[in-house]
């Protein structure tokens, strides 16, 4: 197989994962903002593994594939985000946060599973090697994707969940910069700043969250 063909079929497998483990993530917050009082994910169709229902053209695989075959150490991408509705929600800003923890959450339970099977990778016989690669993947993945997620930075999850620790009218005028919030970022990831570089940051988060897992 030429090397072209290795690549492509890497990428493409690499884009399944992520969309899938993204879909996931935006379930976690529909499921668990379902059971806090709001329904309008479940209500709209959006609890089901369907991809149909939660693939976004641009974010799922547009974006990723980008990153991919330009040699990003950075891979990221994201399904449709699930409809939440706070004014549903119990207790407001505290459900919303723990709402927005459920997605990231699912992505770290993943990585921990796929971590844990990789070690009892010789369970797969002559398929080991090819079923250790894939699952690495699935755990590099699921990792940025909830250290991505995390980052403090709005509209992303982590920001809602720094906004707990802010009164709340700091923490509304600190949401209302979602709106630019994916500018900031991808400024961030590809302009180094004063040294800071952002993908940096989350690589190595990333390298030392392989290491807690022991891979």
């Amino acid at each position: 197989m030429s090397e072209a063909r290795i690549m492509f079929l890497s990428g493409l497998i690499t884009v399944v994962i992520l969309v899938f483990s993204a879909i996931l993530h935006e379930i976690a917050h529909g499921f668990v903002a379902d059971r806090l009082g709001d329904p309008t994910a479940r209500l709209l169709g959006r609890l089901t593994l369907n991809p149909r229902n939660h693939i976004d053209p641009v974010m799922s695989i547009l974006l990723p594939l980008l990153l991919i075959f330009s040699g990003s150490p950075v891979i990221f991408g994201a399904a449709k985000p699930v409809p939440v509705d706070p004014f549903n929600l119990k207790e407001g800003r505290k459900d919303l946060a723990i709402v927005s923890l459920a997605g990231p959450l699912t992505n770290v339970i993943i990585a921990i599973i796929a971590g844990f099977i990789i070690k009892f990778s010789f369970i797969f016989g002559s398929f080991a090697p090819i079923a250790e690669v894939l699952l690495l993947i699935v755990v590099q993945i699921n990792l940025l994707l909830a250290i991505f997620n995390l980052l403090p930075i709005p509209p992303l999850d982590g920001s809602k969940i720094f906004s707990l620790l802010l009164p709340e009218k700091e923490a509304n005028a600190y949401m209302s910069l979602g709106s630019v919030g994916f500018m900031i970022l991808f400024f961030l990831l590809m302009f180094p700043v004063a040294g800071f570089s952002l993908g940096e940051v989350i690589f190595s988060l990333l390298t030392f969250s392989e290491k807690l897992l022991g891979l």
